[in-house]
């Protein structure tokens, strides 16, 4: 619909030739900080794609088979890179955000600013407990809230009720993600 997906997965991309040929200086040479990086090389092509004035687009009828992770040490070394990658590449985009469309714009803030709520939410939550001994219901209450309305949109855009069940992905992300993404960030460079 933009024309800009934000992250065009390592395995599930194709780029044309003379695009790829034209950014292949800029996406070897991949700094950050200073030293060379070598992790979200895809999320940082997609990036330098869309810095460069090409377009990134989903086809929802490509087929593609990739190797998930199987074990939660891997997973959570996946899950590390994934958040050091965001967080990095995230901030290179934020200059070309405005000249791609207002809505991504918000979606991009919206899904950094939403693990920065949860994450705040949780240890609000956690204070209360602590230095009042009482259940934080009000917490709960909001985040079991905004997960439902999250998975609900997602479900009715999909047509399917099966995104509904994501919504035990965020205890997932309280009791595993949050922390390695604060861990992720605090361990940029």
């Amino acid at each position: 619909r933009f024309g800009a997906v934000m992250c065009c997965c390592g395995p599930c991309a194709m780029y044309r030739r003379s695009a790829m040929l034209s950014l292949l200086d800029q996406y070897e040479t991949q700094l950050y900080r200073g030293k060379p990086s070598d992790f979200g090389e895809d999320r940082h092509l997609t990036i330098l794609m869309l810095s460069a004035g090409f377009r990134t687009e989903y086809v929802p009828s490509a087929i593609a088979a990739t190797v998930v992770p199987d074990t939660m040490g891997v997973y959570l070394r996946q899950q590390l890179r994934w958040a050091r990658s965001t967080f990095r590449d995230t901030l290179l985009a934020l200059p070309i955000l405005p000249g791609l469309d207002r809505y991504l714009t918000l979606d991009v803030i919206g899904q950094n600013g939403g693990l920065l709520l949860l994450a705040l939410s949780v240890l609000t939550g956690i204070g209360q407990f602590a230095l009042t001994a009482t259940v934080p219901w009000w917490t709960i209450l909001v985040i079991g809230s905004m997960t439902l309305v999250r998975c609900s949109v997602a479900a009715y855009r999909a047509r399917e009720l099966r995104f509904l069940g994501f919504a035990l992905h965020t205890l997932v992300n309280i009791f595993l993600l949050i922390p390695l993404k604060a861990y992720a960030l605090c361990t940029l460079s």
